[in-house]
């Protein structure tokens, strides 16, 4: 399933489309699933408490004096399947999310956020006036990356209000809604700091999925 249907990517390329009637600004908005698979998050966690819970099992059984009979095999074979029923569980999404540390989740889509500003093009605008709004729902993460043809006129602490409104709509399950009040917000800003000088579109106006 899509993260947003046609018609609510349309609705997003049309919003690009208005805003840059006012501004000399290229917006490209890319919206991800999510930025990393994180394969080796479960294992990480499922190695260590394999690793622990046994050990501790053994300690607790030694000292109630009921390790007798409990052979060093027998242990390995409860780590192993241990092991490998938690690293089935662990990849669930509902609980793999919050095995992953804040840090890592942002650095992750902070990384890819970057990436996709190279890869659009977004540095090889006229007067560099590329601008990126991304967003990596799974991680709850938003981010607006401008060239120095807009850092100049705007820092980065412009953007953060709209940022974290942004946010906050993902977190409510209202990506569509959260990129419109962005795009108009920035649009806000663009037109004033960021005016037309002329009539041009060097980039497409629409959403990139990356599903």
């Amino acid at each position: 399933m899509a993260l947003l249907n046609e018609s609510e990517q349309r609705q997003v390329g049309d919003a690009i489309t208005r805003i840059e009637r006012d501004t000399d600004a290229e917006v490209v908005t890319v919206l991800a699933r999510q930025a990393d698979d994180y394969t080796y998050i479960p294992l990480l966690w499922a190695g260590l408490t394999a690793l622990i819970v046994p050990g501790a099992l053994s300690v607790i059984a030694s000292w109630l004096g009921w390790l007798d009979g409990i052979s060093a095999w027998y242990l390995l074979l409860v780590q192993w399947l241990l092991f490998i029923v938690l690293a089935v569980v662990f990849r669930l999404p509902s609980v793999l999310t919050r095995l992953i540390p804040r840090q890592v989740r942002f650095w992750r889509a902070s990384n890819l956020a970057r990436r996709q500003f190279l890869d659009q093009n977004l540095h090889h605008t006229d007067a560099g006036t590329g601008m990126l709004i991304f967003v990596s729902e799974a991680e709850r993460y938003v981010e607006i990356l401008v060239d120095r043809g807009i850092s100049e006129r705007l820092d980065d602490d412009t953007w953060q209000s709209i940022v974290v409104s942004f946010t906050a709509k993902v977190k409510a399950g209202e990506t569509l809604q959260g990129f419109l009040e962005c795009i108009e917000g920035c649009g806000e800003l663009l037109k004033v700091n960021v005016p037309a000088t002329h009539e041009r579109n060097e980039l497409p106006n629409r959403l990139v999925v990356l599903d």
